[in-house]
């Protein structure tokens, strides 16, 4: 009995090493990522790759498809990111958790400034002949991507805390996941955004989310640590 302890002990700390290893691994891949997508939008050298996506989901837009698309892209728009976020609030303050609430508000407002600054500091004009409405703000990055994504990424970690099997955490977390990359893909098919916006943005959201996460861990830990 006394060897399992250290036992048990000693996979915890590898798992929790491999979790980092991974998640760090994944910063910074996507970080190198979005710095290299935003270098070609600056130099104008995403023109190929984009209009080699273009083509390709142009095989695709029969009127049922592109009407699925303008829901998917209603879905990552503020007209229900908005009402979804005021839910979701609501929620845990009636259930009275404060962390979670301060939390989300801190994610969703630096995530929603982000997309403003980035966009007007890149000034990448919008893809010709898009198939919804014109546009009056700038197209790098995709907001409806890294918003999207934001709000996914949000809910899996809920789902991830939540006391439900491990099993239905991580399908809910994948499903959560393809959700907002769908989002991204119907941006692109109603031509809204380049495809290398939409990369770019999905590299950026992961950045951001795991930057925050972990920022507001470390706050929360010193702030339980003045408490006591």
């Amino acid at each position: 009995m006394e060897n399992e302890a250290p036992s048990s002990f000693k996979k915890t700390l590898q798992l929790i090493s491999i979790e980092v290893l991974v998640v760090s691994i994944l910063f910074i891949v996507s970080l190198f990522v979005f710095a290299l997508i935003a270098k070609g939008v600056v130099t104008g050298n995403e023109d190929t790759f984009d209009n080699e996506v273009f083509n390709f989901f142009n095989q695709f837009t029969s009127p049922g498809f592109i009407t699925a698309m303008k829901f998917f892209t209603f879905l990552g728009s503020v007209e229900f990111l908005i009402p979804a976020y005021i839910i979701l609030i609501a929620f845990f303050v009636i259930k009275k958790l404060s962390t979670y609430t301060i939390d989300i508000i801190a994610i969703a407002l630096s995530s929603t400034a982000l997309i403003f600054i980035l966009k007007y500091f890149f000034h990448r004009s919008r893809p010709t002949l898009p198939i919804i409405r014109t546009f009056s703000t700038y197209s790098f990055p995709s907001g409806h991507m890294l918003s999207s994504f934001v709000f996914c990424s949000i809910l899996a970690f809920i789902v991830i805390k939540s006391p439900l099997k491990t099993f239905y955490k991580w399908i809910i977390s994948v499903l959560l996941f393809f959700f907002a990359i769908t989002i991204g893909i119907s941006r692109i098919v109603l031509k809204a955004h380049f495809p290398t916006d939409v990369i770019a943005s999905l590299c950026l959201g992961i950045v951001w989310v795991i930057g925050s996460f972990y920022i507001l861990k470390r706050i929360d830990r010193e702030y339980i640590t003045k408490k006591k």
